[in-house]
């Protein structure tokens, strides 16, 4: 017997087009089941993937204010005094990208950058830090031992002594 026989469906005999329409798509609440379910996967994703990239320019960061303290021994070895960003940049030592993120609006992978000379040239100070509170949550700092300290993050404010960090240890 064919399971379309209107005797065992009584609902066909007065409308055969009804099975076919009952698999025709999704229902409203599937739909909704759906969305919520990759509504819930987003909250759970979103906050781990900006943890991430928080990391990731910090990371970079540490990494930069290391280029920059090995640039300034190389500069010192050549010129007998530290330089400036500008000048590791005229010397060639540094690239422009990093030489150039000194202001938000040129932030290298969301970071800031600055070279405090002190002493006359006897000196020196670099330092990082997030362009916005939501590039990163620490500064670093370096100076002539080219130890790497961190701060305590303070947007836009790129650090100027190494007082005050905690010496960095990956």
């Amino acid at each position: 017997m064919n399971v379309t026989d209107s005797r065992l469906r009584p609902d066909l005999a007065t409308n055969p087009a009804r099975e076919t329409r009952e698999q025709a798509g999704f229902s409203l609440i599937e739909l909704l089941i759906v969305v919520a379910i990759i509504g819930i996967v987003a909250a759970i994703a979103i906050p781990n993937l900006l943890a991430s990239r928080r990391a990731a320019n910090e990371a970079s960061a540490i990494s930069a204010v290391r280029t920059i303290s090995s640039a300034e021994a190389s500069y010192f070895s050549s010129h007998n005094s530290f330089g400036t960003l500008a000048d590791l940049k005229n010397s060639q030592m540094l690239d422009a990208q990093l030489a150039g993120a000194t202001a938000v609006g040129t932030a290298k992978n969301g970071y800031i950058f600055g070279v405090l000379v002190t002493g006359g040239g006897s000196g020196y100070v670099a330092g990082a830090a997030p362009a916005t509170s939501a590039q990163g949550n620490r500064n670093f700092s370096s100076d002539e031992p080219g130890v790497i300290y961190v701060h305590p993050g303070n947007a836009a404010n790129v650090p100027v002594s190494t007082a005050g960090g905690t010496a960095f240890s990956n």
